[in-house]
This record gives C-alpha cells, sequence and structure tokens, in this order.
C-alpha cells in the first residue's frame, strides 16, 4: 500500500485548480464552475455505477477512482474543503446510518 491518501489528492486538486498551468485538466475544469464540475461528476456515478452493475472489477476500480477525483474538483469548486466533509462524516460515526438520518431535519 502506498501512502497515497484523499488529503494528498484533495491537497494536489487544490494546487492544480488554482495553479497557472495552461496544460492541467483540473484547471480547466475548475475553472467551467461548480455546475460543469457537477455534471462530469454525475457523469463518472453513472459510469461507475454501470461497471459495477456488470461486475467488472477493473472497470469498477477506474471508475471509482474517476468518481472520487472528481467529487474533490466539485467540491472545491463548490467552495466546500474536503476537510469539512471528513468532519461531516467524523461526527456522523457515533451512531449508527439510521439514527443519524432520524436525526436530520424534516423537509
Amino acid at each position: 500500500m502506498t501512502g497515497f491518501t484523499l488529503e494528498t489528492l484533495a491537497a494536489t486538486i487544490i494546487a492544480r485548480a488554482h495553479s497557472d498551468d495552461e496544460g492541467s485538466y483540473t484547471r480547466k475544469l475548475y475553472n467551467k464552475g461548480p455546475a460543469r464540475c457537477a455534471k462530469k461528476f454525475g457523469e463518472e456515478a453513472f459510469e461507475l455505477a454501470i461497471a459495477a452493475a456488470e461486475g467488472k472489477a477493473d472497470d469498477i476500480r477506474a471508475e471509482a477512482a474517476d468518481v472520487l477525483y472528481h467529487l474533490l474538483v466539485l467540491l472545491e469548486a463548490s467552495g466546500v474543503p474536503y476537510a469539512a466533509v471528513i468532519d461531516e462524516l467524523a461526527g456522523r460515526t457515533g451512531q449508527t446510518g439510521l439514527q443519524e438520518k432520524a436525526s436530520r431535519p424534516k423537509d
């Protein structure tokens, strides 16, 4: 196992999104705004769902990586820090998923 983490990826995305590198895909996608980033995330999530439904492990692995990457780009483009999402998840770990869901405000 490598020392690579989602924190590493999030930091790389932040650096590239705000760089002057004209060749950076991350920068180009980020500069298109949150709506485009959301669309791309949705496309990748759909591709992951198809790969999972087909049971293709190699495709699942590759598409899951794309989903994680595009999620982090979407978070950055939306102004939501990765750390805030981790904090949200950490706050949910002291209860079951059903308890957490029941505690959410009803709309």
